[in-house]
């Protein structure tokens, strides 16, 4: 219940948390946490009230924050007590981190360094403690870190490897944030899943444009539920 509780806080704030953030971009790190909290301006509810077109942003706001206030929780809790309770934090962290990026890219189109370069440190340190999270063969000749470090080089390798072959008709087909995310996450789940991670993140990211039959979108959202779809698959 407590992480239960913990994920629908966090989760009702990742709209407000992402809007800030892109915001402020492009901004340190300390500069981030330091302006996070703080109000751009206010609005005076009585203004509000007389805009119809405020009513309506304001509704939306409600609603998606609550909407994601339901998800983050039900993820939160599935992440913190089906997996090893004795690293539940670690986790909610990767899980957290995920799911905002998944806000941020989508209204901004921006993977922003200072979610994805913790995301990579928290995966390294994890890694050191434990062990790549997803890996499912016992590579004998590797230990942890070197495993945990190949999977970050895997997925920054791989997409970089791939744009060379279809950058002379798709010039932006992996972004720089996309292909520090793929690190991160290579960081977190070890050499033997980050490919799996890329093909269906591509497979999601195909379905998803021809539903909503566009050409281009961002590409952080498939990779987030690609991870996540593999992390509740594979345990």
């Amino acid at each position: 219940m407590f992480y239960t509780l913990c994920g629908f806080i966090f989760g009702i704030m990742i709209p407000y948390l992402a809007r800030r953030i892109g915001k402020l971009m492009p901004a340190t790190m300390g500069y981030i946490l330091l302006k996070l909290f703080v109000p751009a301006h206010s609005v005076s509810c009585k203004s509000l009230e007389n805009n119809p077109k405020y009513m309506r942003l304001f509704h939306s706001y409600v609603m998606r924050s609550i909407g994601w206030g339901i998800f983050t929780a039900a993820a939160t809790y599935l992440f913190a007590t089906d997996f090893n309770i004795g690293y539940a934090w670690w986790y909610v962290a990767f899980l957290w981190i995920l799911l905002l990026l998944v806000e941020v890219d989508k209204r901004f189109q921006l993977l922003p360094d200072i979610l994805t370069l913790p995301l990579l440190v928290l995966g390294f340190a994890y890694a050191a403690q434990k062990g790549p999270w997803l890996a499912t063969v016992d590579i004998n000749f590797l230990s942890y870190a070197q495993n945990s470090a190949l999977g970050a080089i895997m997925g920054y390798a791989m997409p970089v490897i791939a744009s060379m072959f279809i950058v002379w008709k798709y010039p932006d087909a992996f972004g720089g944030g996309d292909i520090k995310l793929l690190c991160a996450i290579g960081a977190w789940v070890g050499m033997e899943i980050i490919a799996y991670v890329i093909l269906l993140s591509c497979i999601f990211f195909g379905v998803s444009c021809l539903i909503n039959k566009i050409r281009a979108a961002p590409f952080g959202p498939s990779i987030v539920y690609a991870t996540l779809t593999l992390c509740i698959l594979l345990f």
